[in-house]
Formats: C-alpha cells, structure tokens, sequence
C-alpha cells in the first residue's frame, strides 16, 4: 500500500436515542478488516453531515430534509410524557393530549416530533435541547413529549414517564447520499434488513452451482458408455434347446403297406 492509499472503513452516524449495538456487532462479524468508526449527531443535523460528506450512513429521525437523500424507514417509537413523579399523570398508565391541556408543555429547539396541533400551553421560552427540557422537567417547570428511547436516555430517579396514545410517533431510518451507494453501504443495508451473509443481495456472491436431477445423472451414465450387468440368471447366448447347428425336429408320418 503505497502512501497515498487510505485504507477502507465506514463512517455511521447516528442520533440520540438510536442504539446500533446490535448492527455494529453483526458488521464486526463480517467485515472484521474493515473498522466501523461511530459518529453521535445531534438530531437537527444528522442531514446535513450527511450530504456533507461526513459520514457514510446514519440513522435519522422522520420527517427530515432528505434532499439527495434515500433512506429506509426502520420502525416507529411510541412517544410519552416525561412528568415528574409526584405529579397526577403518574399515577395512570397512559394518557391523551388532551389529558394535558391545562398543563405547560415544553417544546425544545431540537424536537423532531411532527406536531400539527402543540398540546398543553406554550412556555415563555424554548429551552435549547431535550436535555435542557427535561431539567425543567425535574424543576417542575413544565412537561415534556419526547420519544420513548429518548425518556430512557434522559433517565432520573425524581421524573417518570408515561404512554401519550394520540401523539405522533417518532420513526427512525437508514440514510445515506443517493450519489453514494457504496459496496460498504449496500453491505450495511442487508445487516440492517436482516440478509444472511450468503444473501444474493448486496456484494456480488459465487453463484451455486446448479442441482442436477437423478434423471439427468442416469442419462449421463448412458451417455458414457457404461454397459448394464446382466440380471442373475439369465444368458446372453442362443436357447440350450435349439442348440448349435442340430435339425429341427420333424413330424412322424403313418407307416407304408408292403406290396
């Protein structure tokens, strides 16, 4: 390898609350000779590192700009409540957003949630991030709406969460550069599909090689001259009876008068 030559690895960006543990390690499994460099990403501008160049794929939240962008939807996250433990919401097991109305409901910069209609009142400010949200959350300032991964991310022992059943679900997909499909991210994209390393997606394979049928192998062995022994038994020569050569044996006539 010469000095100019960069040896290959891939760059996967993902945004908080995604865990690709589970893909990582699959990657290590199959391509150990190419490393797999982790790139966490705020959510705002998972995009843009994208189409930028600085990764090579990465796992985005929806609706996003996705200009010059494929991405494959993965799943969808159920969204909750992040309330602190005293307060009432706690002591159900789901609620509405309705349910919320006359509760202040914080509504960080960084959200990525599609609301049509903002549940609960507005605070006077924005806080800046989730992160910021849930310490006011903690300082009984207000509540907050956040993907279920994201609650679990942001976790403390004085807040609790609960199920929102009206609220728009967050879903979380695969993007990558349109221009840029890559050996390497066809390669991740059967990993997080679920191919096998033998599926005929993705890199190219060694093609099988066709079965033959037990028909087609005994016209073969025909076909080469191979000669079938003779059942036990019986003689390939004439009848013993007819002998070699001897007279048939004629009809008797009735015997002559004597003059």
């Amino acid at each position: 390898m010469t000095g100019s030559e960069v040896p290959p690895s891939f760059r996967l960006a993902y945004v908080p609350g995604v865990t690709p543990a589970k893909w990582v390690r699959i990657w290590n499994e199959r391509l150990p000779d190419i490393p797999l460099t982790l790139i966490p990403v705020p959510a705002a501008e998972a995009s843009d590192l994208l189409r930028e160049g600085g990764a090579d794929a990465g796992f985005v939240r929806l609706p996003t700009d996705r200009t010059d962008l494929s991405a494959i939807p993965l799943y969808a996250e159920t969204t909750v409540v992040v309330v602190p433990k005293d307060h009432v919401v706690a002591a159900v097991d789901e609620v509405s957003a309705e349910d919320l109305a006359d509760d202040i409901v914080l509504h960080p910069l960084d959200d990525t949630l599609d609301w049509e209609h903002l549940p609960g009142r507005p605070a006077i400010e924005r806080p800046a991030t989730t992160a910021d949200a849930v310490e006011l959350v903690a300082a009984g300032v207000g509540l907050l709406l956040v993907p279920q991964s994201l609650a679990r991310l942001h976790h403390r022992r004085d807040l609790t969460y609960r199920t929102v059943t009206d609220a728009p679900e967050s879903r979380v997909a695969l993007s990558w550069r349109e221009d840029e499909t890559t050996d390497m991210v066809e390669d991740f994209i059967g990993i997080v599909r679920g191919r096998t390393a033998n599926s005929s997606r993705g890199r190219s394979q060694t093609p099988a090689e066709p079965k033959v049928s037990k028909a087609s192998k005994a016209k073969r062995s025909d076909a080469s001259g191979a000669r079938r022994k003779p059942a036990a038994g019986k003689t390939t020569g004439k009848s013993a009876r007819s002998g070699t050569g001897g007279a048939k044996p004629g009809k008797r006539g009735k015997p002559r008068r004597r003059s």
